[in-house]
């Protein structure tokens, strides 16, 4: 079942314009990695009435945003959840914020916006450019705000 809500939150990412963002905004100040809920993180990052798609013990994911500016907020009950989804999740590429136990997933523009309000770290996967399976990015500057686990 993993599988399948990863290959269509992916399949969602790649359907709204998963871009670079090479606009010449500068980049947003990060702030610590937000926690909570997923109806918290929800609020934090701005999406008011999140969509739930999936309510289980162990994944709870739901929609945000709408046309181009749709994303993914998914929350785990564990960290070896995450890390199982996103270890899925590199086999059909993408961008994704991550924070502790949370992932939100969505076009390089919106993500880099959500990392404004959310924190976290931003990893790209490389299969979403080169069309092979394996390999991975991973996005963290100096003073990001980025913590690590707590």
């Amino acid at each position: 079942m993993r599988k399948l809500l990863v290959a269509g939150v992916v399949v969602l990412a790649a359907a709204t314009g998963c871009t670079a963002h090479g606009d010449g905004r500068p980049a947003p100040k990060i702030p610590r990695t937000a926690s909570g809920s997923l109806e918290q993180l929800a609020h934090r990052a701005g999406c008011a009435k999140p969509d739930v798609q999936t309510d289980a013990d162990e994944l709870r994911q739901a929609n945000c945003g709408s046309g181009r500016s749709r994303w993914v907020l998914a929350t785990f009950a564990t960290d070896r959840g995450q890390a199982e989804w996103l270890d899925a999740a590199d086999d059909y590429g993408g961008t994704y914020l991550v924070g502790r136990r949370w992932i939100a997933v969505g076009p390089d523009r919106v993500v880099t916006e959500l990392r404004g309000r959310l924190g976290g770290t931003v990893e790209r996967s490389s299969s979403h450019h080169s069309g092979s399976s394996g390999g991975g990015g991973h996005e963290e500057s100096p003073g990001s705000g980025h913590t690590g686990h707590h």
